[in-house]
């Protein structure tokens, strides 16, 4: 079959994705002469951002958990759209959707398929399951031309875990696998200050309220248990203290129901859902941003919220541990409801050399989108 270099597929899980590991790429390889292509499970926002950046897609079930038989007609129709499209590169994220389309890829001979590392989703599991995710991973891995990871430490780890040999796997500058946008949208000194105001009244976050947010899936890795916890503490110093999480609730590793309930009962907490739009005015409303997470590959929320001045408080977990500057940018802490409360008071204080300014500047000279998508073109 006929293969052009200038046809790139990208497959993902679901929609929500596409943002965060793809976003402004969409654009600037479009303009450089690239036609980008995407196969995702069915979404109400697909059909929408697909005409908004200039892409094709076709939506096919890319579940999360294993299901032979679905898995095998997904895998069939990924082959299709390739023979169809005569794509050159493929490029597969998320466990799943890097399965699936690496295996679909290396069937159809395409020349350059990349596989993107965004995490080790083993990392928290035992036994059993652990063999199978790490399974699962190395499946993926041997079926790519090219593995990226998308921090040092995931990179560390997937060479000490034997993934995949060490010659096949790299990171993009200093890490992540989009970059962010520092100029244009994770920038405060592009927030409309009436818009600002607005979304505070919806929200009901006053001007003189103090700020603790969280962007993302609210789920047990992401350790929200801990962060709803020593809000339970530190919310008794001051009654302005807002606990802002912008994410949904999932089924899988779900949150035990006595935190659910205070993240929908408690009036002190403003539980926004799933947010299509609009993060960098979340960010513009916090003081601090907490990721308590257990595992990530690069938690890009801890980005943004550097790009917007706001400093972090995070822990040393893979991906984690490279994402801010100790002591300057933001602080790390332990899986420990006291520790964590206690940074959100020092912050709060003012105890810390913490420097906002630093923050955005750390971002803008190290993961600055187009630093990213210009490695990334290496590989295309």
């Amino acid at each position: 079959m006929k293969y052009n270099n200038k046809n790139i597929l990208h497959v993902v899980n679901i929609y929500f994705v596409l943002p965060y590991f793809i976003g402004g790429q969409f654009k600037y390889f479009k303009e450089k002469g690239y036609r980008f292509h995407v196969v995702c499970s069915a979404s109400e926002y697909l059909d929408a951002y697909a005409k908004e950046n200039g892409f094709d897609y076709r939506v096919m079930p890319v579940l999360r958990s294993i299901n032979i038989l679905q898995d095998f007609k997904t895998i069939v129709g990924i082959c299709r759209y390739i023979k169809e499209k005569e794509i050159g590169i493929v490029v597969g994220h998320t466990p799943k959707g890097g399965l699936l389309s690496m295996i679909a890829g290396w069937l159809m001979r395409v020349p350059n398929r990349i596989y993107f590392r965004h995490g080790l989703v083993y990392q928290t599991s035992r036994g059993l399951k652990r063999f199978v995710l790490m399974s699962v991973d190395r499946l993926a891995s041997l079926c790519a031309t090219k593995i990226v990871c998308v921090s040092p430490s995931v990179l560390q780890h997937s060479v000490e875990d034997h993934l995949a040999p060490a010659a096949k796997q790299l990171i993009l500058h200093k890490g992540t696998c989009c970059g962010i946008d520092t100029e244009g949208k994770f920038n405060p000194d592009n927030i409309d200050t009436a818009k600002l105001s607005s979304m505070r009244r919806k929200w009901g976050i006053d001007t003189n309220d103090w700020v603790i947010g969280y962007s993302g899936r609210l789920v047990k890795d992401k350790g929200i248990i801990e962060l709803v916890r020593a809000f339970r503490k530190v919310k008794k110093d001051n009654p302005h203290y807002k606990l802002l999480l912008v994410g949904m609730f999932e089924v899988r590793d779900a949150l035990p129901d006595d935190v659910q309930e205070d993240i929908k009962k408690d009036t002190q907490i403003i539980w926004t859902d799933f947010q299509n739009c609009d993060m960098e005015y979340f960010y513009a409303m916090m003081n601090v941003y907490v990721l308590a997470s257990y595992r990530e590959g690069f938690p890009t929320g801890v980005l943004e919220a550097q790009s917007m001045k706001v400093p972090v408080i995070t822990t040393r977990a893979t991906g984690c541990c490279d994402s801010i500057l100790e002591n300057e940018t933001g602080l790390f802490v332990r899986h420990d409801v006291d520790q964590l409360a206690a940074a959100i008071r020092r912050i709060h204080n003012g105890e810390t050399n913490i420097d906002g300014v630093k923050a955005r500047k750390w971002v803008r000279d190290n993961f600055e989108n187009h630093i990213v998508w210009k490695e990334i073109e290496k590989l295309y």
